[in-house]
Formats: C-alpha cells, structure tokens, sequence
C-alpha cells in the first residue's frame, strides 16, 4: 500500500494522497479506469475525480470485453462508491499498464487531419481511411519502443483514441456517442518504409511490437467536457514536433463510429485511433526518423502523458 501523503505517478501526473487517507469530497464517477504491474499480470485501478489512485482488485474483473459488454462502468461505480475510500493505494515503484486489456480490434484512421494530409502529399480522403493494428503492438503507455529489424524509418503519431463500450453495427451517427466507453492517449508509430515501400496493405507498417502504446488513462465521456477540443502534443528528444488540437479532426467521432459499423461490427473495448496532426517525422524536409536511444513523450489535454525510450529489437 502506498502510504498516506504520498505521491503516485501516473505516466508523468503526480496524484497527492491526502494525509488522513480521503479527500474533502470524492466523485467516484467521473472517474479514469487505470492498470498497472507487471506485464500479462495487470490488475485494474481507479484514479478517483478526489485525486487519490486506489487498487480496484477487489472489484474481481479485467477492464475487458466482458466487463464493457455487461455495463461494466456502471457495475465499477457501484463498488467505487461503497469501496474505494477503504482501497488501497497503488505502489508508484509499479509498472503503468494499458488502461484496458488487450483489445479484439484497433481501428485507425488515415489522413484525419487536413494538414497532415497536405504533408504527407496526399489528398484529404472522400470517406475515412481504415486500416488496423495487430493486437499484438499494444502496450503499456511507458514501456519501450521497440525499433523493427530492419527498420529505417520509424515515425511517431500522438493520436486521441477511443473506446467501445457496446456491440456496435449499423450505428446512426446521431446514436454514436452512446457506444463510447471513454477516451485514451495512443501512440500509432509506423514504420514509412514497412508501409508504404514494401507493397500490400499499411498494416506491416502499422503493427510491430510495442507500436500501440495506450493510456495511461481511459476517461469516461463524463471526464471529458469536450472532446472536439482537446490540446495534443508530442515531443522528440525534448523538441516539439506535433502541436495541434483534436478540434482540428476532419471525420468527428460519431461519424466514425457510424462509419465503421457499416463494415463490421464493433465489440466492447474495441479501439478506433482517431487520426494524427501534422508534425510526424516523414512530414519534415528532411525526414526525421527515430532510432535507439531516443525519447519520446507525449500528452493530450486530460489525458495523461506517455514517455517512451526506443530501442533496437
């Protein structure tokens, strides 16, 4: 148990316990999911709205398929409301985990932004560019970037990203924002010469380990006051190289979710990455590519932060 007075970090935000072991006043809901230890043993958390961090073990589930399939945000409050204050705090010696478990899909959105279109030298598209990552690049929001054998050009993309809370198909668009589970900072590192030298499909670029780095949050709709406007950056070496504002999103959100459930059917604690602001690294004259060594941070506003070091595979 982390002991009263002390600070947990949360990839990068301190939360100060309060010395007598409760806030002033705690909402339980807004409240953001988190994980944490070692990896394929992640217990879930809650960063509770009073700033205290508590261990959500004894809820007794994952933050996985089943658990969004069965109204499990609202399950979470309950035992938040009767439990949290008495939970225990979260070691801060202890790795931060994906705030999900691993997903069935990660969606992604190609050229989502105007100018990051205009950078790339491509067109902005006339519907919404979908490609997938393999499942098997998710990871925790801190742990290494593992740089590709044979790797030249690995690129980063600060991305908002968003969750799924229910069986999702044939969506109206105006029904869409009742599907969401909550919203997560993500990391779609590609690597340009994987995807777009090597012919076939974006998705060799797209799906290397560790190129989906999640969290260390999920904020539910609650947390958020407005989406559409959110501030997003990202940060290589200590240089800024993306700078923008999810408000500069071409397709929204519910025209994503309507969008894509046309073509397959969403399931609960699904990813859909929403697309990424100028600045990555293919988009400079000339290119910058990342290589071991180097360290990237990112944040988006209310989100949370992400620090990555690469290294070679």
């Amino acid at each position: 148990m982390v002991p009263r007075g002390s600070t947990f970090s949360v990839a990068g935000t301190a939360v100060r316990h309060h010395l007598n072991g409760r806030p002033a006043s705690v909402r339980y809901l807004p409240m953001k999911l988190i994980r944490f230890g070692d990896v394929g043993s992640e217990r879930p958390g809650l960063l509770l709205s009073g700033g205290r961090s508590v261990d959500a073990s004894g809820f007794g589930e994952d933050y996985n398929e089943h658990f969004f399939e069965t109204d499990g945000l609202e399950r979470l409050k309950r035992w938040a409301d009767q439990h949290a204050e008495s939970a225990p705090g979260i070691d801060p010696a202890l790795r931060v985990g994906a705030p999900i478990a691993r997903p069935g899909k990660i969606i992604c959105i190609g050229l989502n932004f105007k100018d990051h279109a205009e950078e790339t030298g491509a067109e902005l598209p006339r519907e919404p560019i979908l490609f997938f990552k393999a499942s098997s690049a998710f990871c925790g929001p801190n742990d290494n970037l593992i740089i590709p054998r044979a790797s030249h050009k690995t690129d980063w993309e600060v991305e908002l990203a968003v969750v799924i809370k229910k069986r999702a198909s044939y969506v109206a668009e105006k029904e869409a924002m009742d599907y969401v589970a909550g919203y997560a900072l993500h990391n779609d590192y590609s690597e340009r010469s994987f995807q777009l030298e090597r012919s076939g499909q974006w998705v060799k670029g797209k799906s290397c380990d560790s190129f989906a780095p999640l969290g260390p949050v999920l904020a539910t709709p609650e947390e958020v006051e407005d989406v559409n406007n959110l501030n997003m950056w990202l940060k290589v070496n200590g240089e800024i190289r993306q700078d923008s504002n999810s408000c500069q999103l071409y397709f929204k959100i519910p025209f994503l979710i309507h969008y894509i459930s046309q073509f397959m059917t969403l399931l609960p604690g699904d990813v859909i990455s929403t697309g990424t602001p100028p600045g990555v690294g293919m988009g400079h004259t000339p290119q910058l590519f990342l290589k071991p060594g180097d360290e990237i941070e990112l944040g988006i506003e209310g989100l949370g932060i992400q620090k990555q070091t690469a290294v070679g595979a």
